[in-house]
């Protein structure tokens, strides 16, 4: 037994004798330092780096204390592609984070800001801590430690997808990626330490099968797409910065969480308004300097003019500023030649390049516990501008014209007024501002609206551009800036305030409606569109069907220089003869049109309600020239230039589809613009409105009277001319979209009923008409009511993109 135990104190004295745990094995890090001299240069600053300049790999030193920051990634270097949309500058998610770090690994923590406790008792925002999942976004080899911190290798992480690119190719069918770290390195050109921020970068490649249409279009090697990514470890701001209330008619987005700690009673959801922090040096001063002024710089990769219609336009902002009482609280600056633009300390206005002209942005790395904006980040999209010249190419016909220098110059003219408008546009984002589509029919009331040039006719008959785009800031605007950015002084009390500047905006007739009620196909709202004009959605496309009219009867070789192919013209021709295209979709919300506003509960809404029927009857009438074959009928002298492509010329997505082959087909461009105007009249929402308002009021159109009136139209104007092929495609396309309108999931079932009834109606007119291509017609209606079968050669092609413009 003596010699058991021993035995037992002999192994106890051995295993004491052991390291205590793997920890023991990792170097403090004056001894990393050490050990990896001199290929190893450090980067002082928020959070410390190391490159080491043999191996490639980074070394980052975090904390052990758990402390937060703001983890953002990027996309610096882009695909240059706008239907992929991986562009240049792009920003990801932008995440509270902190790091973990137990034993010899360290994670990465993104931590749930969604659901929170305001509660001064730290249990209870434990409690809503621990309901919701965090989000371990990458876990790391520690490499090194000190007393409050360790060293762990980045490059792993630094080269992986950190943004979603091979989801995003696969997505949007480019084929099958993944990063490839045998051909990507770390980038330490584009990689420092500042005091309150580090920015990592890293050259990755993405290897696969790149078989997708838009990739093969812009990369050098559809199989190996070699971009950069971006990460930026971000101080968290102090606690000086005040939140502002949200309110839906304030014009700004809402940054919003769930508060458990509410008072029963209260809402859960808390909304404050996403904004720069701004505040005077006297804030009760009339007038008074930013304590620190909110100072965007643009990307000097910019061309001019471009580059000063960029800034021009930018600094309108600073009209609004001045207004609420700001001395010089809002500057634009060229980025200096040194500077960073993935840097967060700079808001930065980029000119980015792509195959094919697209979208511009307003993004914002945004504090997620606050809704203070750290970093605005603006992305312009270079095709935008030369989209602008070539409407108003087909606008003005500059060439072999004795005043040719002079249209030219009024085409410049044209595009950079859109340019300074646009800038303006995307910078009101980075501030925190939401689209206000109901601003163009209150005199262009805001840049934050989308804008159709607009275009009018002198008393001589010709075309002018004068007033195509407007110049400053709308009056919504400077509300917009009031609301969010007035440093009240605590005089008298701030909700008071901001009540006040609502109730000026409803005195002022300022209304305001945004993206979720504009956008959709199936809008109501009388006023908000995008890319209109005028104060009455149906005067105006009168108007302008009146002006597209006389565009193309002048409409000839005068469009386009000498020395191009004359089968570019079709690219001049497509946004002429889809001039109304935008406006089509405004006065199409007049039909099963709804009046209404963003109401408080302690608003009267008396004004809610359908529009009046006389209103929706002049409409429906507008809407239907947009089908008929006067309209859509291209003019003889126009087809005969609309030739086939050159030879070294390619196709291209602005350019119409057909179905004659190489030859243009413009049967089949009619076609298109009027299935175009029968998709939005036969939305299945709009029927189904109009359906509920017939029943309240039968001088409003019922959803069957609609279909009827169409199918009346075609029919006459085809018996007028039987043997004209456009005519002929028009009927088979206004019963192809009324067939597409029948078979809609969304149709109500007393809608589809009604308009089953209409098609069997309409189809016993054709099979007693003695043309034969009426009763084939029949057969196929005929054949769709009974077995559900239609001819899917029937369907049109889609139009050329429109937005954005």
């Amino acid at each position: 037994m003596r010699q058991l135990i021993t035995l037992m104190v002999l192994c106890l004295s051995l295993l004491l004798a052991l390291p205590a745990s793997a920890d023991d094995s990792i170097p403090g890090v004056t001894e990393f330092e050490q050990q990896h001299a001199p290929a190893l240069q450090k980067y002082d600053g928020f959070f410390s780096f190391y490159h080491h300049t043999g191996t490639g790999k980074v070394y980052l030193q975090v904390p052990t204390d758990g402390q937060q920051f703001i983890f953002q990634t990027s996309l610096p270097w882009g695909l240059g592609s706008n239907d992929i949309g991986l562009d240049r500058g792009q920003l990801g998610q932008t995440q509270l984070a902190s790091f973990y770090v137990e034993g010899n690994k360290a994670l990465l923590m993104a931590h749930n800001t969604r659901f929170r406790a305001s509660s001064r008792n730290q249990a209870e925002r434990n409690s809503v801590d621990q309901a919701f999942a965090d989000g371990a976004l990458h876990g790391f080899e520690v490499v090194a430690r000190s007393d409050n911190a360790v060293i762990i290798d980045y490059t792993p992480y630094l080269l992986s997808d950190v943004h979603g690119v091979s989801k995003r190719l696969k997505a949007t069918d480019q084929g099958s990626f993944s990063a490839d770290s045998s051909r990507s390195v770390v980038y330490p050109a584009r990689s420092k330490a500042f005091v309150d921020n580090t920015e990592l970068e890293a050259k990755v490649t993405f290897s696969g099968d790149g078989t997708g249409r838009y990739v093969n279009q812009v990369a050098a090697d559809s199989d190996a797409l070699t971009l950069h990514l971006h990460h930026s470890f971000i101080r968290l701001p102090d606690d000086n910065y005040s939140t502002r209330a949200f309110h839906p008619n304030s014009g700004f987005w809402a940054e919003s969480f769930v508060d458990y700690s509410a008072p029963l009673g209260e809402d859960m959801q808390k909304k404050v308004i996403p904004r720069h922090r701004l505040n005077k040096k006297d804030p009760i001063a009339s007038i008074s300097e930013a304590r620190e002024p909110i100072v965007y710089y643009l990307d000097p990769g910019a061309p001019e003019p471009v580059k000063t219609a960029l800034l021009e336009g930018a600094r309108w902002w600073a009209e609004a500023f001045a207004a609420i009482g700001y001395e010089n609280a809002f500057q634009v600056k060229v980025l200096p030649d040194d500077a960073d633009p993935m840097d967060v300390r700079y808001n930065v206005i980029q000119w980015v390049h792509r195959a094919t002209r697209g979208w511009s942005y307003g993004s914002s790395v945004i504090d997620p516990r606050t809704g203070e904006i750290i970093k605005g980040h603006v992305t312009l999209g270079s095709l935008r501008v030369r989209q602008d010249m070539k409407i108003a190419q087909g606008l003005l016909a500059p060439f072999n014209q004795q005043n040719e220098s002079e249209l030219k110059a009024q085409i410049e003219a044209m595009a950079l007024a859109r340019i300074r408008q646009l800038s303006a546009h995307e910078i009101g984002h980075t501030l925190g501002i939401a689209h206000n589509f109901a601003a163009s029919p209150q005199d262009r009331a805001s840049v934050m609206d989308y804008p159709h040039p607009l275009v009018t006719l002198t008393t001589d008959g010709t075309v002018s551009l004068e007033n195509a785009y407007d110049t400053g800031l709308g009056e919504w605007d400077k509300q917009v800036i009031a609301y969010g950015y007035s440093d009240f002084g605590g005089m008298p009390s701030e909700a008071d305030q901001l009540a006040r500047i609502l109730a000026d905006n409803k005195a002022k007739g300022l209304d305001f409606i945004s993206d979720s009620d504009a956008r959709p196909a199936s809008g109501a709202h009388p006023t908000a569109h995008l890319w209109d004009n005028g104060s009455d959605p149906v005067t105006e496309l009168q108007r302008v069907l009146a002006l597209r009219q006389q565009v193309l009867q002048g409409f000839g070789q005068a469009q386009l220089g000498n020395d191009q192919p004359l089968s570019d013209l079709q690219e001049v021709l497509v946004p002429m003869y889809l001039l109304h295209r935008y406006q089509t979709e405004a006065a199409v919300k007049v039909i099963g049109g709804v009046n209404y506003r963003y109401y408080m509960n302690s608003d009267n809404p008396s004004d809610y309600g359908p529009l009046g029927a006389a209103n929706q009857q002049r409409a429906l009438q507008q809407l239907l020239a947009t089908v008929s074959a006067d309209t859509l009928q291209l003019p003889q002298q126009v087809q005969q230039l609309m030739v086939p492509l050159a030879y070294g010329s390619y196709d291209n997505r602005e350019r119409f589809n057909g179905r004659t082959g190489l030859v243009p087909d413009p049967v089949s461009w009619a076609a298109t613009a009027a299935d175009f105007s029968l998709s939005l009249l036969f939305n299945s929402a709009r029927l189904n409105r109009l359906q509920q308002q017939h029943a309240a009021d039968n001088s409003v159109p019922s959803a069957a009277g609609v279909v009827n009136q169409v199918a009346k139209q075609v029919l006459e104007q085809w018996q007028q001319q039987p043997a004209d092929v456009l005519r002929q495609r028009l009927l088979t396309t206004a019963f192809n979209a009324m067939v597409n309108a029948v078979q809609a999931d969304q149709l109500a079932p007393e809608v589809h009923l009604a308009l089953r009834s209409a098609l069997a109606t309409q189809q016993q007119k054709l099979a007693s008409a003695d043309q034969s291509l009426a009763q084939e017609l029949a057969k196929q209606l005929q054949r769709f009511l009974e077995e559900g079968e239609w001819p899917a050669s029937y369907q049109p092609h889609a139009m050329p993109p429109g937005s954005p413009i």
